[in-house]
């Protein structure tokens, strides 16, 4: 004989314990606190959640649930009545997790109760269209892109790496973008430079960039920096950004970007490329080692040639540029493990990534215990005599 709606509740409740609203409040933000799950469809989550909790849908519980919860973690199921978590519960007990709850009454009870909840701020029908492929990602889900939409990044130039980096930055719903570039736009970037067109060739790259970005993503805002970054206005526009993307092409603007980011205390994603091979990494702000932990003195002029004097296979400025991306993006959800404290090397020729450690220098004259930050004529800096060549501390 099959089981009726309300056979299937009475066996659920044999199987899963509900939990109180009063209860439920007083264990939440406590020692050994579960993690509240909402098994409530997207609409209903909109309208209100309890605070702390995690949406699941009821339709994908069962195959998301363990990127959210281990098999012996405290859970409590939170529905509208209490009847869906219920018959979840069941399911997820027969899964192994045999400590799941359901709150009695669900979110309509815990709300007439006069609890807390929390009215989110959610993304629009066509944003869950653009970024469902996020969304679906139990790690980024609609809060994580919600952290895109709201952050802000500084891109330094539009060039090589700028062009990959911002357009896939744009594509991922990064909500404000800021372009630095005073240079324009000519028939030989157009190789790599794949944010450039054409028809674009003598429009500041900046002003070109920026064209291509709302074209890709309306939801993106644009803020063109017609500048050269330099010591006099180098704290003023990183300031309000909470991640810069270095894609400079000379060292005297990527050492007065390491002292901008220690000072300002802004993350900074690192990427350099020349003929076939590029390098990556991530700066965090005394936390882990800074550019001149890694690379003390620039090296001399004549054994470092630019892009203009020796080339750039234009691919690996897309493969290095991504990778910009990528790191960026993990700053901002705050997820995975970044290449702070790693320096990877690709050979494009070898098809090999290289990984090197390097760690803070106890003596660094970027962010060590003695070090006196101060903005200085790089320029000069860089083409002093006898310097020594970039050398990686392992």
């Amino acid at each position: 004989m099959a089981q009726t709606y309300q056979d299937l509740l009475t066996a659920a409740r044999a199987e899963v314990p509900e939990v109180q609203v009063a209860e439920l409040a007083e264990r939440i933000g406590g020692v050994g606190a579960p993690l509240v799950v909402d098994v409530r469809e997207q609409s209903e989550w909109d309208e209100g959640h309890l605070p702390g909790a995690v949406h699941v849908p009821r339709g994908f519980l069962e195959s998301r649930i363990a990127g959210v919860a281990t098999p012996d973690q405290p859970v409590v199921l939170v529905c509208a009545g209490g009847f869906r978590s219920l018959l979840a519960g069941r399911n997820l007990r027969e899964m192994g997790y045999d400590h799941v709850e359901s709150l009695a009454g669900g979110y309509t009870r815990w709300k007439q109760a006069g609890h807390e909840v929390v009215v989110p701020h959610t993304l629009t029908p066509e944003q869950r269209s653009r970024y469902s492929r996020h969304t679906l990602i139990p790690e980024v889900g609609e809060e994580g892109q919600l952290k895109l939409l709201g952050a802000k990044v500084l891109l330094i130039g539009a060039g090589g790496l700028g062009s990959p980096s911002a357009y896939y930055l744009a594509a991922a719903g990064v909500g404000t973008l800021g372009l630095v570039d005073d240079d324009v736009v000519d028939a030989s970037n157009l190789q790599r430079q794949i944010i450039h067109t054409t028809d674009r060739v003598g429009m500041l790259k900046a002003e070109s960039a920026k064209i291509a970005i709302e074209a890709l993503n309306p939801d993106v805002t644009v803020n063109v920096h017609a500048t050269r970054i330099n010591r006099d206005n180098a704290l003023e526009l990183i300031s309000g950004y909470d991640v810069i993307v270095d894609g400079a092409d000379n060292f005297p603007t990527r050492y007065l970007l390491a002292d901008a980011s220690l000072m300002s205390r802004t993350p900074l994603v690192h990427a350099s490329i020349l003929r076939f091979e590029g390098h990556a990494s991530v700066f965090l702000p005394y936390e882990g080692p800074c550019y001149r932990c890694v690379f003390p003195e620039p090296p001399p002029p004549d054994l470092a040639p630019s892009c203009g004097e020796a080339g750039v296979l234009g691919v690996l400025c897309g493969v290095m540029g991504n990778i910009q991306a990528n790191e960026a993006l993990k700053l901002i959800l705050g997820i995975g493990e970044t290449l702070s404290g790693r320096l990877l090397v690709y050979d494009a020729l070898g098809m090999s990534f290289t990984e090197l450690k390097v760690r803070r220098d106890p003596n660094c004259p970027g962010c060590g215990p003695d070090a006196h930050l101060e903005f200085r004529d790089y320029d000069a800096w860089c083409a002093g005599i006898g310097r020594h060549l970039e050398a990686v501390r392992v």
